[in-house]
């Protein structure tokens, strides 16, 4: 058995940042199950004034340190030998320049280490866990806003698909990622048309293909109607974010309300048809809207089960404090 620890990125959000740590270690306990040799209990370890995340294991594989590599906060991995930090290489995904995940600056984003974690926490509670790093998954953000899950999909050479009903985001965002291409030089095709169905007019789509093969999708919809543009079972997983009910609330057929469960209660039924078995669902919220408790008994009651995953709640700042849950489709 050897030490190890792991030095967290800085991040740009302060709050954020002064959480990171705790969420780092609760993050590691997700991939543990991943890794060819058990790991004992990642804690916080503080090393001439500054701090890492320690835990003890085997000896790492080359595959087990791909894996730790994409941990959201991971800035550097060490073997601690006596006093002494050995570096260990890491490699993670990252198929397009990381500016593509923070090159966007606006009110609201969600930041984009805690995008990743909910992301990688979702595909490692799915039955994708095993094939994370060798397979070109599908991402479904059904509340997509401007794309931040969906910029990180990409960024792990997955295939993304998109849903919101807000057509400014839309714009913005479709404008954002033909831009970004053209400016890297990145080869990719890009048409948004009419979405309809028996003459109705549902939304638009942007189709994009990027690279060789990489698929870019994105409507401007509503989301309860996901089923009437998308076929069942098109994603490994979906991920989002949401409304948090301070700057942004959840529209329902009642109106504007400030609870994500009238959103629910109406969407994870479709949203369900849209993964394949096997397939996860890993959602964010602020916890002063609504219970963990409340969120979980709306998946059970579609047929998932809950995870039992622990330490990711944090403060955002005096009107939100986020937590996640995430399930598994029967």
């Amino acid at each position: 058995m050897a030490d190890y620890v792991m030095l967290v990125a800085p991040s740009a959000n302060r709050v954020y940042a002064d959480a990171s740590v705790s969420m780092t270690a609760a993050e590691l306990r997700a991939f543990a199950p991943m890794l060819s040799g058990r790991i004992g209990d990642p804690e916080a370890v503080r090393l001439g004034g500054v701090d890492y995340v320690g835990f003890v294991a085997g000896e790492l594989s080359d595959r087990d340190v791909a894996y730790l590599s994409n941990l959201s906060s991971v800035y550097a991995l060490f073997e601690l030998i006596g006093d002494l930090l050995r570096p260990i290489t890491l490699s993670p995904l990252a198929y397009f320049d990381d500016d593509l995940l923070s090159i966007q600056k606006y009110s609201g984003k969600t930041n984009e280490q805690f995008t990743k974690l909910l992301l990688n926490v979702t595909v490692l509670a799915s039955s994708h866990a095993k094939s994370m790093l060798d397979k070109r998954l599908v991402v479904c953000d059904p509340l997509a806003g401007r794309g931040t899950t969906l910029n990180q999909a990409l960024m792990y050479g997955y295939d993304a698909i998109g849903i919101d009903t807000d057509g400014k985001d839309f714009d913005l965002y479709s404008a954002f990622i033909r831009t970004y291409c053209k400016r890297k030089r990145i080869k990719h095709q890009a048409d948004v048309v009419p979405v309809r169905k028996d003459k109705r007019h549902l939304g638009r789509k942007l189709a994009m293909t990027i690279g060789s093969n990489t698929s870019l999708t994105v409507f401007n919809a509503d989301t309860t109607d996901a089923r009437e543009f998308l076929k069942g079972g098109v994603a490994d997983v979906i991920v989002t974010d949401l409304p948090y009910g301070v700057a942004h609330g959840s529209r329902t057929a009642k109106g504007l309300t400030r609870s994500p469960l009238a959103l629910l209660e109406a969407a994870v039924p479709v949203w369900s048809q849209l993964l394949q078995p096997g397939g996860a669902i890993g959602m964010s919220w602020n916890t002063h809207v609504a219970s963990r408790a409340a969120a979980a008994e709306v998946l059970s009651a579609n047929g998932f089960k809950v995870h039992d995953y622990d330490g990711f709640e944090h403060w955002v700042d005096q009107a939100i404090t986020r937590d996640i849950v995430v399930a598994r489709k029967h």
